[in-house]
């Protein structure tokens, strides 16, 4: 069993230098300031397996509820905060390459689940022996393929869970996910949902009834969401200036940036950047659905 977040440290004279390819830590060790003062930007995928306590983390500025056996995926790119002391969780992290050659999709598991019984049993287990083995063999280059399949094994568990029934028919949610990859590959230059459905082949009508019935929004509200998810990122958990972030997404005027982050955020970019060392207020934070955790979310960002 996990009994905390608490995670031995490495023992001296650990001849590895490198970051380890998979590894796990505690919840704390995640963040660079105390109490968690504004979100991180993650550069690793990670699992976070709540072990004790009742509070709330906040994935992408939703909050999600956690307790014992909750589960969060988190992908990198994304930006996380659990405000406060009262979560301790054992978090696994690991490198894209940790799963290359595996039978596994990452993607095909969804970001928040409530665990109970068996698969509550199950999990807690996996874990636990892969902080075992991740300690007890750090830097042992000949237990790489031991952890990978744990790994992958602990990964296929989640995706099998049970998860509600979607309205999107095959067809709309393979056109929906082809449209996330290519947003994510271009929506620093274009917002434009015509130069995407030309990228696919397909005609802005397709992707819009895609994009409805598998998030209930347009192909536009999809696009222009992805930019302001990135500029939420960069605005609460850098220091980069306002008018660079605009840039970097693809505005070549401060105003038309503010504009457009009032927009589709509800606040200005700077009164957000204002409001990162509280915990984000009203409608910028809303409770994820499970609609959204093992649906809508699946796969995308």
């Amino acid at each position: 069993m996990v009994s905390s977040g608490q995670l031995s440290p490495a023992p001296p004279g650990n001849p590895a230098t490198a970051p380890a390819e998979i590894d796990t830590v505690a919840l704390g060790d995640l963040a660079p300031e105390p109490r968690w003062r504004r979100p991180v930007l993650l550069d690793k995928d990670l699992l976070v397996l709540t072990t004790g306590g009742h509070g709330t983390a906040e994935l992408d500025f939703r909050a999600l509820p956690c307790r014992p056996g909750t589960v969060l995926r988190v992908r990198a790119g994304q930006v996380l905060r659990c405000a406060g002391p009262q979560l301790d969780a054992t978090v696994v992290r690991w490198d894209p390459a940790a799963l290359r050659g595996l039978d596994v999709d990452p993607d095909a598991v969804g970001s928040w689940f409530q665990l109970a019984g068996e698969d509550e049993d199950a999990v807690i287990n996996e874990v636990s022996q892969l902080a075992v083995d991740c300690q007890r063999h750090r830097g042992v280059a000949a237990a790489r393929g031991l952890l990978r399949h744990q790994l992958a094994v602990l990964l296929l568990r989640l995706s099998l869970l049970p998860e509600r029934a979607r309205r999107a028919t095959r067809a709309e949610a393979a056109t929906f996910h082809r449209l996330c990859r290519e947003v994510e590959r271009g929506y620093q230059h274009t917002r434009r949902v015509e130069d995407y459905a030309a990228r696919l082949g397909c005609s802005v009508r397709t992707l819009t009834r895609a994009c409805l019935a598998v998030t209930g929004r347009s192909a536009k509200q999809v696009v222009d969401e992805r930019v302001a998810l990135q500029a939420s990122r960069l605005l609460a958990a850098t220091d980069e200036p306002i008018a660079r972030i605009g840039r970097r997404l693809g505005f070549s005027e401060p105003t038309n940036f503010g504009r457009f982050f009032t927009r589709e955020v509800g606040v200005s970019p700077g009164a957000f950047r204002a409001a990162r060392d509280q915990p984000v207020p009203g409608p910028l934070v809303r409770p994820l659905s499970p609609a959204e955790a093992t649906g809508r979310q699946r796969g995308a960002w």
